[in-house]
């Protein structure tokens, strides 16, 4: 299911990556946040999530480069919330069980995709544990307690919770990574989910009617309690499976880069 953003940020967006591609080779770059999880209002950012892969000759240095970049910037009237990780963190996250890797790498419509997206897709889904779980527990969670927590809690919190929290059913479920909540909440029965986006999509920060404060609780709690069984009867296994293939991989990626930079001095590349 497709929540794009307008033509406008659009057009913002591929400015940001151009700039930004000028700097690093993104190996995926997915749009996250709001967008991909169902519910964006008009006021909503846009969360471009990326995995680059650094020239393994900076890698050698005595000063690696830092295996992060983050822009956050207000653009045209667009809020760009942009944060690339370099591919040694991508995969120390995928062996961890960290969502967020998974989300990227296994994006159905990335903004921007290289053809080694492909290779370590499949190295990640053989590599997907029940580590997952820990991951998108801990992040419900969080915003469960902020839901609790705040005097006037707001639907896009209670979303967050119900969206963190199926996306790890599923996965713990299927296998399949799916973090559009409109896509999941029928098949797992959450039909109040449709009301909170209508409220969320008045804006980011609109407040859940005072009747429907009391109701959100057991629907979280419910939640929650899908995500221990789908833990539980997962048929994923405890641990990462084929973590030396995956460290293979990473390997034969980095020697590669320098096999292309030496052909291109050498006057062989293309």
């Amino acid at each position: 299911m497709k929540h794009p953003p307008t033509a406008h940020q659009s057009s913002v967006a591929e400015r940001v990556l151009d700039e930004e591609s000028r700097s690093r080779r993104h190996l995926v770059v997915h749009l996250s946040g709001a967008h991909a999880y169902g519910f964006p209002s008009p006021d909503s950012d846009l969360d471009l999530k990326a995995i680059h892969i650094e020239r393994t000759r900076r890698l050698l240095g005595f000063e690696p480069p830092s295996a992060v970049r983050n822009r956050l910037e207000v653009i045209d009237g667009v809020e760009i919330d942009y944060t690339s990780n370099e591919l040694s963190v991508a995969v120390r996250g995928i062996l961890r069980g960290d969502g967020n890797m998974f989300e990227r790498v296994f994006s159905a419509s990335p903004e921007r995709r290289a053809p080694a997206l492909t290779e370590l897709a499949e190295l990640a889904r053989r590599n997907l544990s029940r580590r997952v779980h820990h991951h998108y527990r801990g992040f419900a969670n969080a915003q469960r307690k902020a839901v609790l927590e705040a005097e006037a809690p707001s639907a896009k919190r209670v979303l967050y919770v119900l969206r963190t929290a199926l996306t790890g059913v599923h996965l713990l479920n299927t296998g399949q990574c799916v973090p559009d909540l409109t896509a999941l909440y029928e098949e797992y029965g959450f039909g109040l989910v449709p009301q909170l986006v209508q409220i969320k999509q008045q804006g980011e920060r609109q407040a859940l009617p005072a009747a429907l404060v009391d109701e959100v609780v057991p629907v979280m709690d419910r939640a929650f309690s899908l995500l221990e069984r789908a833990r539980e009867g997962s048929s994923l296994p405890d641990e990462p499976a084929e973590v030396d293939a995956l460290e293979h991989w990473v390997v034969e990626q980095r020697i590669a880069d320098l096999d292309d930079e030496d052909g291109a001095e050498d006057g062989a590349g293309p």
